[in-house]
């Protein structure tokens, strides 16, 4: 049983069609019209991109080594001290005007209704990035560029999946550009968009490092996957009894528990949430720092998790589902408190449900789901369709009725012979929210309201150009 998607699903489904195109749909225009374009001014990257673009033809053979170990490593042994180098002298020249011919051929350019970047030498690409497609713009400095004192933007577009992005821009540079692109894509006026500069912003959390330390402590995962690493090799050696078979099984096994655990904790690094009228920005990382934006009114869902052992702390984690964007983690770990007080400013007018009102399903939905039916449970209020689901890692996923592309209600065979079905939310993220094992009248009239409120959250809601009345 479905219900009509309503008069805002066409519309969202026909804007991510055509953003999807969006990017290219004037592949085959001619470029030199767009050159001679007036009032438009072509810039080409940072000079130090071509150190970065010179690695490729290096990449190119160190991944042929990698597959075919064996094979290079017989290439290398017929080559003498003389050919080496004679290949070093024909390599390095190559890799190097590659990386400056790459860089020559690579241009962008902001006109009034899109930014341009036109790249290849032998083969032409131009994408053409509609302003008002445009999500999220975040600055990427990885350690080596921050040496170097440069920036990577990378823009998240309507309908796309894979980032465009500048690789590489002066710092200044690539922070003027991001704050005249979220200026456009706010509805700032062409004329005045550069001229605004960044918004300013005010610190809401910063999220000490011991905190991301010991969460990552009390996660199942990680104990998990360092048990498997001390519990193989033993094993390994009692089937083998090779200790080279031992090392290969356990050596990545113990780099694989220590490097994920690091590697989340050097990604969250001073993880800093600060609200602009840009939307939510977060700043984060110890080695490659991270400059992102939640762009306000492009939130689809708000997802909180609870982990067993953080329980006790009062911790819950933060998660985002953003149309057209990748951006999913709002908060790493937070108290309880604060964390509903970010929401707030994410969802302006959402409360989060207390634990007290979200309703259970029906005692019978234990012959369906044993045990875990007990995790399930909604509330409805007139912001938000929340559901939980979860015994031992909770999750409450909260849906503004406003981003509700469609609902559906679903009943297999075992499920109607004890009277449940299930009630699934779709949002304009390609995410679903599921209310599992719902009493069945009691799902046929969530599903009807369901539908209801999100017809009238789509006409209450305010727009996604914050800036235009």
């Amino acid at each position: 049983m479905t219900t009509d998607r309503g008069d805002g699903a066409d519309v969202e489904a026909a804007d991510r069609e055509d953003g999807a195109g969006g990017r290219d749909e004037a592949a085959g225009r001619d470029e030199a019209a767009g050159r001679d374009e007036p009032g438009v001014i072509e810039r080409r990257l940072h000079p130090v991109t071509p150190l970065r673009r010179a690695w490729a033809p290096v990449a190119v053979l160190a991944g042929w080594a990698v597959h075919d170990p064996s094979q290079a490593q017989q290439q290398l042994t017929k080559l003498t001290t003389t050919m080496l180098l004679a290949g070093l002298a024909v390599l390095l020249p190559a890799a190097a005007l590659y990386g400056f011919l790459s860089w020559w051929f690579t241009h962008f350019a902001v006109t009034d209704t899109e930014l341009r970047i036109r790249t290849g030498l032998l083969f032409r690409r131009t994408a053409h990035i509609r302003l008002e497609r445009i999500q999220a713009v975040d600055v990427t400095r990885p350690l080596l560029a921050r040496v170097a004192g440069v920036a990577k933007l990378k823009l998240d577009v309507i309908g796309t999946d894979k980032k465009d992005e500048l690789a590489f821009l002066g710092e200044d540079e690539a922070r003027a550009l991001r704050a005249e692109l979220l200026a456009r894509a706010a509805g700032f006026a062409p004329e005045t968009a550069h001229e605004v500069g960044e918004a300013p912003a005010r610190e809401l959390v910063r999220v000490p490092a011991r905190v991301i330390a010991l969460s990552l402590l009390l996660i199942g995962a990680t104990w998990g996957s360092l048990l498997t690493a001390v519990v193989v090799p033993p094993l390994v050696w009692l089937g083998t009894h090779s200790v080279w078979t031992v090392l290969a099984v356990a050596v990545p096994l113990f780099g694989g528990a220590v490097t994920s655990s690091a590697g989340r904790f050097v990604g969250a690094y001073d993880w800093t949430v600060s609200e602009s009228p840009d939307g939510l920005r977060i700043d984060r990382g110890l080695l490659d720092r991270t400059h992102e934006t939640v762009p306000p009114g492009r939130v689809q869902t708000v997802r909180i998790v609870e982990p067993l052992l953080w329980r006790r702390l009062g911790w819950v984690r933060v998660e985002l589902d953003v149309a057209g964007s990748s951006n999913s983690v709002l908060l790493p770990v937070a108290p309880r408190g604060i964390a509903e007080s970010v929401i707030a400013r994410v969802l302006p007018g959402v409360t989060v449900p207390d634990a007290s009102l979200l309703v259970r399903p029906p005692r019978r939905a234990r012959w369906c789901t044993p045990v875990w039916w007990r995790g399930h449970g909604i509330a409805v209020t007139d912001a938000v369709f929340a559901a939980r689901h979860g015994l031992l890692r909770r999750r409450l996923a909260l849906v503004p009725h406003a981003k509700v592309q469609s609902v559906r209600l679903t009943q297999g065979p075992w499920e109607r012979v004890w009277r449940v079905a299930d009630v699934h939310v779709d949002t304009g993220a390609n995410k679903t929210v599921t209310a599992r094992l719902r009493d069945a009248e009691e799902a046929a009239r969530l599903l009807r309201a369901q539908a209801e409120r999100s017809r009238t959250g789509r006409r209450e809601a305010r727009p996604d150009r914050w800036m235009q009345r």
